[in-house]
């Protein structure tokens, strides 16, 4: 018997409904209805309750097989969330861009670096976009985090490519108007998350 037959048996035997289980274990009805149609497992925290609140234990519940899949799938899930945050603090730590030191001004003759908000040798267009881009990658780190919190794998997934595709088209202009030291700092963020990337894709 599988584990979405033993968690159906088990419940209708205790008089439950999917709501009420669900209510028992802090989850969805949406998850109970998944769990027991077979379509994925609880993680590790839901399936110790299931089995407190039943009183069974954990071999009980899933074979042999099911445990290493369930397993493999909680460290997945860790990997992917990790990778998740450290993406996120990336594209949150572009705010500094706003505030650092990065940016060339020319003064009798000389190169100084000053902060965006201390450079007047820039023209409209390039400040806006040099203000805009940390703005945009900042944003898109706060809707990561959100997205990992939901457990919105999808989103995540999506929010990541597009942090790496902005990252790298800023990396292209920052290169365009000759600002060396924004240029290296967002290239070697751009090579953190690249690296996280291929690390994920290989693992799923």
């Amino acid at each position: 018997m599988e584990f979405n037959e033993k968690l159906q048996l088990l419940r209708k035997q205790n008089n439950m409904t999917q709501e009420q289980l669900a209510e028992k274990l802090y989850v969805s009805r949406t998850a109970v209805s998944k769990w027991e149609s077979g379509k994925g497992y609880p993680n590790i925290e839901s399936l110790k309750s299931i089995s407190r609140l039943f009183s069974v234990t954990i071999d009980d519940l899933l074979s042999g097989e099911e445990l290493i899949s369930l397993a493999a799938d909680e460290n997945l899930a860790n990997i992917n969330k990790f990778n998740t945050l450290i993406y996120a603090i990336l594209d949150l730590m572009m705010l500094v861009f706003l505030f650092l030191p990065l940016y060339g001004q020319q003064k009798e003759g000389m190169i100084r670096m000053v902060s965006l908000f201390s450079n007047p040798d820039a023209n409209t267009l390039t400040w806006t976009i040099y203000f805009i881009f940390p703005i945009l990658m900042a944003i898109m780190g706060i809707v990561q985090l959100i997205a990992s919190y939901f457990s919105y794998e999808k989103g995540t997934r999506i929010m990541r490519n597009c942090s790496v595709f902005l990252q790298a088209f800023s990396i292209i202009i920052f290169t365009a108007t000759r600002q060396p030291y924004a240029t290296v700092l967002l290239f070697l963020f751009f090579m953190i998350k690249v690296i996280l990337l291929i690390k994920s894709s290989k693992l799923n």
